[in-house]
């Protein structure tokens, strides 16, 4: 909600990561000094840094392009779909009837936040804003499956600084142009403090939880938010398209409550 709200979404997300980025970055270095990684774990840690630098560019667009209770449920609503179809077939765990259930759930939820097809047909700058939260989705579940790979090898803490890393990356190209960083500082110092604290901290909770458990069964979980970003988006922020959009984010939440009640 704070970075649809801000004026520069890209800059404004820059800005939230890079202080816990500048903070963990000693322990990280402390880490991989300490370490003897073979090919296939760096191999690994780049795929997450590459892949947070793609999810932040994307994100910045999906913002700017469509209303947060539109783009928000589909983005991550998208890797509850995906994540434990890839868990299953990925790294060997266990998905039962329910499981599948939960997704056919989603799947509902899904179309009707789409509405009707013809709506695109004569409108394709309608579908752009759906595309980007799609593919924003596809970024979280491919680097969730490499983090909790990850993991088998390297401390939370200092993963969370590899994907700071990217992320930082995939958004300093607009950082870099003139007075942009300034304007945003000034503009929400009151706000930027308190997403620096709750983007990446939600991610090393998330970390942490995927440590130990089943990616298939943590994943879901922590989508749960995606009820909350909707009414955010349409109270708070007063969108449009309330009833509808409300009914496709309780039918996806019902399927992550599902997935993650029976697996």
């Amino acid at each position: 909600m704070f970075t649809k709200q801000s004026t520069d979404k890209a800059v404004f997300l820059w800005a939230i990561y890079a202080p816990a980025t500048i903070v963990l970055a000693p322990l990280l270095v402390s880490e991989l000094l300490a370490a003897s990684y073979s090919p296939k774990e760096w191999a690994l840690l780049g795929a997450s840094l590459v892949m947070q630098s793609l999810y932040a560019a994307l994100l910045s667009y999906t913002y700017t392009a469509g209303d947060l209770s539109q783009v928000y449920p589909i983005m991550r609503g998208t890797p509850t779909l995906l994540t434990p179809t890839f868990g299953v077939l990925l790294l060997g765990e266990a998905l039962p009837v329910w499981g599948w259930v939960g997704i056919l759930c989603m799947l509902a939820g899904f179309f009707i936040m789409l509405g009707p097809i013809s709506a695109f047909a004569n409108n394709r700058a309608a579908l752009k804003p759906i595309l980007l939260a799609v593919s924003v989705g596809l970024c979280i579940t491919t680097y969730t499956i490499i983090d909790k790979a990850n993991l088998q090898f390297i401390s939370p803490l200092a993963l969370l600084e590899v994907t700071n890393i990217g992320f930082l990356l995939g958004l300093t190209p607009s950082v870099l142009q003139r007075n942009r960083l300034k304007q945003v500082i000034r503009k929400h110092s009151n706000i930027i403090w308190l997403g620096a604290i709750l983007s990446p901290g939600s991610y090393f909770l998330f970390l942490l939880a995927a440590q130990n458990s089943a990616v298939s069964m943590v994943a879901p979980l922590r989508e749960v938010g995606i009820v909350f970003g909707t009414f955010l988006g349409l109270f708070v922020l007063k969108e449009s398209q309330g009833l509808r959009r409300i009914t496709a984010s309780i039918a996806v939440v019902i399927g992550i409550i599902i997935i993650a009640s029976f697996t």
